[in-house]
């Protein structure tokens, strides 16, 4: 099969360039950035060898999983471009829901929900992982890359808590019928997200299907560990933790640990 963009994407002007096998889609995405690409385009694969995640953390696609990353040029402030990667967990989960349902029919369904900052989670597994990375370019405008990566016939296992795949899920789902659902799923919610005059709906919708809302959680930064509960995300993207003391301390970036089964590490 081919990996080929859904007809939403089409019609919203996407374009894709496809590989065999890569090094990295994000670092592909942005070397054209550098040349004078202005998207929107993604750059996608079933194999890549040299990806990456959050904090330099390896992040490799065997053959048979999708590595997809999305490439637009915007003019938007640093800040603004970092709420995006929160739509691409609300489109990402919205194509993996789409997918289930049509394969399991009137079977069980999958708990899909998404673990600030960066992942999306089956139950108490990680199934994705997102990295959102950004670069002014020639122009002053902004060359934002939203890599998304999805373990659909294998999981590592040497990850700091547990990973799963869509196989191991018993989901008979390709990557080829993920990534069109998921390229359609991103045109609705990139036009949801508008330059980020979206994102009060775009968090809106994030909340609702939040991993440890409303329970313990840990933030480790560092040396440093903030601990309380999960109460909200805030305008920026912010994680919102409530200290025992009744103090809101937003959280920026760190290690997301909850004491519930929502999840049992780090992003």
């Amino acid at each position: 099969m081919t990996l080929t963009l859904g007809a939403e994407a089409v019609a919203a002007g996407y374009r894709v360039a496809a590989f065999d096998s890569i090094g990295s889609t994000n670092a592909e995405a942005m070397a054209r950035a550098r040349q004078g690409e202005a998207g929107p385009i993604w750059l996608v694969t079933t194999e890549q060898t040299a990806g990456r995640g959050r904090r330099q953390r390896s992040w490799i696609a065997p053959r048979g999983n999708l590595a997809s990353s999305v490439l637009e040029v915007m003019e938007v402030a640093p800040g603004t471009a970092a709420t995006l990667g929160f739509a691409a967990g609300l489109a990402l989960q919205a194509a993996l829901r789409t997918l289930t349902a049509q394969a399991v029919g009137e079977g069980p369904a999958i708990d899909y929900r998404l673990k600030w900052p960066n992942d999306v989670l089956a139950g108490s597994h990680k199934l994705a992982g997102i990295l959102l990375e950004a670069e002014e370019v020639a122009d002053g405008r902004l060359a934002v890359v939203v890599g998304i990566g999805t373990n659909v016939v294998a999981a590592p296992g040497d990850t700091p808590y547990p990973a799963a795949s869509l196989k191991a899920l018993g989901l008979d789902v390709t990557a080829e019928q993920l990534f069109a659902a998921l390229s359609d799923h991103w045109a609705s919610y990139r036009a949801i997200w508008d330059l980020g005059r979206g994102f009060a709906e775009i968090r809106r919708q994030w909340l609702q299907h939040a991993a440890g809302l409303g329970g313990t959680v840990s933030i480790r930064s560092g040396a440093t560990t903030v601990e309380g509960l999960f109460d909200s995300i805030d305008d920026t993207g912010c994680l919102i933790v409530r200290t025992p003391e009744g103090r809101q301390i937003p959280i920026a970036a760190g290690d997301v640990y909850f004491s519930s089964t929502a999840s049992a590490g780090a992003a």
